[in-house]
């Protein structure tokens, strides 16, 4: 009897340690699944948080693009104020000058009115991919529309008239016309959001006068000089009160020859007249070289003998000028730049 009792005493242990054993096992394997999925929860919860932050990321640096993209500004114009890009891209200024200006503020135009076929010398080169569009009173619209602006600035006697079409095709900017071209270049600048850089525009150019002015000084000293411009059909020549004759004759500090009318800005001379004001020295200029009909004229005045006979001739100190580089002279501080190189190195060429 004792012995069954101990025998069932062990079955008994026996099957308490099976049972203990077997909820080990399942505590366990509970654990490990309940790790598992925490796992799995965590990390999908990371992987969702870093794709939203991504994508937040992403849309965030497309919002701020397309933000920096559409920034506008306002501006004060004669019609009113007008909404323009902040940083434009695409620029068109209209009349044969307006591009000069633009470039000058580093902003190279995609489409200009240009008188020559060619552009001068200082422009080939930046302007080797703008369109030309001519140089009729009245603007080329489908080119301009075609070569999608963002912003159009034009001065307003030249483009007022044109005013409600091209304010369809761009934010169209009228300035108003100025007697000197530094206060049209100020005008720009402000439009453009570039005052500095024009005034130092401004400032660099009157340095470079000041120095070419000591130079030609002492090249040319009291010396008197006149200044020519040959068309088809006249010749004309400049006093010191036109643009052109300011630049050379104060800007330069060049004599001007003694009886030329000091309530004339330029005259209209015929080739018998040349000899009555025979200057020490002549820059001559023809008004178009690729016109046939300027051509003649300048050949004609050259085989004239009253044009041998004058003391500037005699002397070789006749200086033939570009006719598309000295085209906007004393109108932009591009051309007045060039010229200033072209009177120095012809001065210093005939020592």
């Amino acid at each position: 009897m004792k012995r069954n009792v101990r025998w069932v005493r062990g079955l008994i242990i026996v099957l308490l340690i099976m049972v203990s054993t077997a909820c080990g096992a399942t505590n366990t394997s509970t654990n490990k699944s309940d790790t598992a999925e925490e796992n799995a929860s965590n990390t999908s919860s990371t992987t969702n948080t870093s794709n939203t932050d991504n994508a937040a990321n992403t849309s965030n640096t497309g919002n701020a693009a397309a933000e920096e993209t559409n920034q506008q500004r306002v501006v004060k114009t004669l019609k009113g104020d007008v909404s323009i890009p902040a940083d434009p891209k695409q620029v068109i200024g209209l009349s044969v000058v307006y591009p000069e200006f633009l470039y000058a503020l580093g902003v190279t135009p995609i489409a200009v009115q240009n008188y020559h076929l060619e552009f001068p010398s200082y422009l080939k080169d930046s302007f080797k991919d703008t369109l030309k569009m001519g140089i009729a009173r009245t603007p080329d619209f489908e080119a301009i529309l075609a070569s999608k602006p963002d912003l159009i600035i034009a001065p307003t006697w030249w483009s007022d008239k044109d005013y409600g079409q091209l304010s369809k095709i761009a934010p169209t900017v009228l300035l108003p016309e100025r007697s000197n071209w530094r206060d049209e270049l100020r005008d720009i600048g402000e439009v453009l959001g570039k005052k500095e850089q024009a005034e130092k525009v401004i400032t660099d150019l009157q340095a470079k006068e000041e120095d070419a002015k000591k130079k030609l000084d002492e090249l040319a000293g009291d010396e008197t000089v006149l200044y020519m411009e040959i068309m088809d059909k006249e010749i004309f020549i400049y006093g010191e009160n036109s643009d052109r004759g300011k630049f050379v004759h104060k800007g330069l500090g060049l004599s001007a020859i003694k009886n030329f009318p000091q309530s004339e800005n330029s005259l209209s001379i015929s080739l018998e007249k040349i000899p009555e004001y025979n200057p020490d020295h002549i820059i001559l200029q023809m008004s178009d070289d690729a016109n046939q009909a300027v051509k003649d004229r300048y050949k004609e005045m050259m085989d004239s003998s009253l044009w041998k006979n004058m003391t500037a001739v005699k002397n070789n100190h006749v200086y033939l000028m570009g006719s598309k580089e000295w085209f906007n002279l004393g109108m932009s501080p591009l051309a007045d730049s060039s010229a200033i190189d072209d009177v120095v190195h012809a001065f210093e060429g005939k020592q």
